[in-house]
């Protein structure tokens, strides 16, 4: 198998993909038509390095580059506004012509309808919202499901004495929280399992939330979280992209617990697993090797929306690296029966507050 190229585009502005041909692959190349497929990569807001919703992106396109004789090429927008052009110069470019763009986050979504209708030739991927347009595929997951296991899972142990790593349980208070990034549908969607899922543990639990308004933002989500540790919380809940490192960083500070997102957190933000009970895994890097494995067998189809759920192992609660062992064995096989009733059915999770 010929090494797998990449090419890290930085801070693409009117010059283009054109103007950046001097930049090296990991072989010292750029990307072509000796390849059997270019993608071109368009991140959320905050960036590489967040230890979750853009570091999980990132893995599913190196998977698919151990696997496959591709290229692809990756820019990383510092704000929303930049997500119109971005699409654009990949699917503008020539040299490479790139097979698919995939674009990550809900917030790209408005620049890709725009851009689906002026490019329809073009195939698209779309992680975390549906863009209704024939060359698009959008790939959404249940986030609400996964959430409501953690939410069940915070919702036991605040009401126990219960003690890990550098953490531990208040004896006078049965209190949780959740911190989001920037308030819409799709966070309030781990918003609402989560809360559901704390209040299937007992109706008796108080459930704190907070906004930050922003996906990197780690001063502001140690604020946020600092409030409600102070105001009883034993276990916060961030769904805030790198704003959520600050989360960590007030639970190690206060003694308490956080639950991560994305990725597992315990390993992508070790630093701070002797806080983290557990994160709410969402597959992006599954939703992103599919649309490429299915772009090199030529079987990518637009027009379409792919669910990822618990049932499609799209979503998953997992426990600590550190902690995990630590948690009751009754707190697990709880989380565990109830997984079992989602996927059958037999427990209906909202999704929305």
């Amino acid at each position: 198998m010929d090494i797998n190229r990449r090419r890290f585009v930085s801070g693409l502005g009117a010059v283009g993909l054109a103007g950046v041909a001097g930049c090296t692959g990991n072989d010292g190349g750029g990307g072509g038509d000796d390849v059997d497929a270019n993608v071109g990569m368009v991140y959320a807001t905050g960036g590489l390095g967040d230890g979750s919703f853009n570091d999980q992106a990132q893995t599913g396109i190196q998977n698919a580059a151990d696997e496959f004789d591709i290229n692809y090429d990756e820019v990383q927008p510092g704000e929303v506004s930049e997500f119109s052009s971005q699409q654009q110069q990949f699917a503008q470019s020539t040299s490479p012509d790139y097979d698919l763009v995939s674009c990550i986050g809900f917030l790209q979504g408005d620049a890709l309808s725009e851009n689906a209708e002026q490019y329809p030739d073009q195939s698209f991927q779309i992680v975390d919202t549906v863009v209704d347009a024939d060359s698009v595929a959008s790939y959404v997951f249940a986030e609400h499901e996964g959430s409501f296991l953690t939410g069940l899972m915070a919702g036991q142990l605040t009401g126990m004495e219960f003690e890990a790593g550098a953490g531990a349980t208040t004896s006078d208070s049965t209190n949780v929280g959740f911190v989001g990034g920037i308030e819409s549908d799709l966070i309030q969607k781990f918003e609402a399992g989560y809360v559901s899922g704390v209040k299937h543990a007992s109706e008796d639990v108080e459930v704190q939330t907070s906004y930050v308004g922003d996906f990197n933002d780690p001063s502001g989500g140690k604020e946020a979280a600092i409030s409600m540790y102070d105001s009883g919380a034993d276990i916060i809940y961030h769904a805030a992209g790198n704003t959520g490192t600050g989360v960590f960083e007030a639970a190690k500070e206060q003694g308490r617990f956080a639950i991560g997102v994305d990725r597992d957190q315990s390993v992508t933000a070790e630093s701070y697993a002797d806080v983290i009970l557990a994160s709410m895994v969402k597959r992006v890097d599954t939703a992103v090797y599919n649309a490429v494995e299915e772009t090199v067998n030529d079987e990518f189809e637009g027009g379409r929306t792919v669910p990822l759920g618990l049932e499609e192992d799209g979503v998953e609660a997992v426990y600590g690296q550190d902690l995990g062992g630590e948690i009751p064995q009754e707190v697990k096989d709880a989380v565990a029966s109830v997984r079992d009733e989602i996927i059958a059915g037999d427990i209906d999770v909202p999704d929305s507050p």
